[in-house]
């Protein structure tokens, strides 16, 4: 019976919750880049190429007897996903040391004091 208790402990940690969602979210975006560089980048970027080397889909990519169209998309689909994770951490990064940066007020205990402080001297 622990055995059922400890998994169900770890599987409902937040930790494990965080990750799922990551991993859901993450499909999603893959969907959306894939889509993206299916769609939109590779017939804007490379239809010219692809026009003269006479191919209608980046999958039909030959050299020889290898077939690496569909490699290529998969680099193009990386390095676009690479990219938005990097400009997101970076933003992230920015965002954090500017709140880092910014003075931080007095705490609550501090301003406590400090009416204590200021009551004190007013009485005397």
């Amino acid at each position: 019976m622990s055995f059922i208790k400890d998994f169900k402990a770890f599987a409902v940690k937040g930790n494990v919750m965080d990750l799922a969602v990551a991993v859901i979210i993450g499909a999603a975006f893959t969907a959306i880049v894939s889509s993206l560089v299916t769609d939109i980048i590779t017939p804007a970027i490379l239809a010219p190429v692809l026009d003269k080397l006479g191919l209608k889909d980046i999958a039909e990519l030959k050299w020889g007897a290898v077939t690496y169209g569909k490699f290529l998309a998969a680099v193009i689909n990386f390095i676009v996903i690479a990219l938005v994770i990097f400009l997101l951490i970076r933003s992230i990064a920015k965002f954090q040391r500017k709140v880092e940066a910014e003075p931080a007020g007095p705490s609550s205990t501090d301003t406590l004091l400090m009416e204590i402080r200021d009551e004190l001297k007013r009485k005397s």
